[in-house]
């Protein structure tokens, strides 16, 4: 949803510097238009969230920002969200490693990038950087850099001129975390012009009576909640293993869809936990929401840097539920959940570590209000929608 209108000048009080530069650089950043590229659509995955929801902000500050990416259905979509803001989506002919082939963008960023002053363009997705390679773009690059390309190694060995033509592109490089930002090795000659902006996201507000009815259907046990694809750097494996370990007390609930769930179905008959391990399959955003309003706490328990942040983290936090999370060597993911304060982070591929951090967070309601308490204000303090917003609203400032 688009936030209510907001005044333009919110946008003008993030400059600061003397009177009349204030005033030409607030009317330069009024009349800029940005261009988020990157990417597919319908939203899926954390970076394409991020890209929806800084068009969101931005427009809804009544400052001009389109967003360009392929479509995931292969149809081609313009929609025009509110008078600032434009979502188009370029035909694609499918998916190759994990990257939508659609020449129609490039044709698309070809007609459109004279009409931008700054494109914001979201790695990793070489679809979207050849499309801006071959545009003749010529203003503000803005680099968010989500994560390595950590899998796919032989599309990264054709990649790599572009990445590095990228880098070197953009004038200001955006990460989402300080781990990742230092623990990159692609990253680390441009260190000079990189920044760090927290993920941020609306406040979670589920749905009443549904978390009722969640919370009345695990009555008497303390409700474990995991979401995310059945795939192998999740690691719901070690999540099934730590169940085994816990008091019938506990129940886990894993929310999500993928080509492991009949790998996770062995395993929970292997060792008797059906009926204290579920596999929830495809959940709603209503439904997701309520398991968060219902749960005791929110497990994270990912094993690959492919894991770069954990943007459910954030909605965990955002009701006050205590997360436990690992600490993935190189991710922010351990950053995000910060160890003794919102949540607990376990060596990666624990059970037994993750077993006891569960059982050390709810050992009593004290505790468990401590970490309750502790998710919350982290959540206040650093990742709500509007402080992401404000943070790249300054970086566009900045180099306008």
């Amino acid at each position: 949803m688009i936030e209510k209108k907001r005044n333009t000048n919110d946008a003008k009080h993030t400059v600061a510097s003397a009177p009349g530069r204030q005033s030409a650089r607030a009317q330069r950043l009024a009349d800029m238009r940005v261009l988020q590229l990157g990417k597919f659509y319908p939203l899926r995955g954390g970076v394409e969230k991020v890209m929806y929801s800084l068009m969101e902000g931005l427009s809804a500050r009544e400052l001009r920002c389109d967003m360009l990416c392929a479509s995931e259905t292969g149809s081609r979509l313009r929609e025009n969200l509110n008078p600032w803001a434009t979502l188009m989506c370029s035909p694609s002919w499918g998916k190759l490693n994990g990257t939508m082939m659609s020449p129609r963008m490039i044709s698309a960023m070809r007609r459109i990038a004279s009409t931008y002053d700054i494109v914001h363009v979201h790695h990793p997705d070489p679809m979207a950087a050849l499309s801006l390679w071959l545009s003749g773009f010529k203003g503000r690059v803005v680099l968010h850099w989500h994560s390595d390309i950590v899998k796919q190694h032989r599309m990264l060995q054709a990649y790599k001129p572009l990445q590095r033509w990228l880098l070197r592109r953009a004038d200001v490089i955006v990460c989402t975390t300080e781990p990742y930002m230092r623990g990159s090795e692609y990253l680390k000659p441009y260190l000079q012009k990189c920044t760090v902006v927290p993920i941020g996201i609306p406040a979670l507000q589920p749905d009443t009576e549904l978390t009722r009815s969640i919370a009345e259907r695990y009555a008497g046990r303390k409700l474990l909640f995991a979401l995310g694809r059945l795939v192998p750097y999740k690691g719901f494996e070690h999540l099934v293993e730590a169940a085994a370990l816990l008091p019938d007390e506990y129940v886990v609930v894993i929310g999500g869809t993928g080509p492991l769930r009949s790998n996770l179905e062995h395993a929970i008959a292997e060792r008797g936990l059906e009926d204290k391990v579920i596999l929830a399959g495809y959940l709603s955003d209503q439904e997701v929401g309520a398991y968060f309003g219902a749960c005791t706490m929110f497990c994270f328990p990912s094993v690959q840097k492919t894991e770069a942040f954990g943007i459910v983290q954030l909605e965990a936090m955002s009701v006050g539920k205590p997360i436990v999370a690992t600490d993935i060597p190189g991710s922010g993911v351990s950053w995000v959940n910060a160890h003794g304060v919102s949540g607990l982070n376990v060596p990666v591929g624990d059970a037994q570590a993750l077993a006891d951090a569960i059982q050390q967070i709810s050992s009593t309601p004290e505790a468990l209000r401590k970490f309750a308490r502790g998710a919350q204000q982290r959540y206040q303090d650093t990742f709500t929608h509007d402080k992401m917003v404000e943070s790249t609203i300054r970086i566009y400032s900045s180099i306008l």
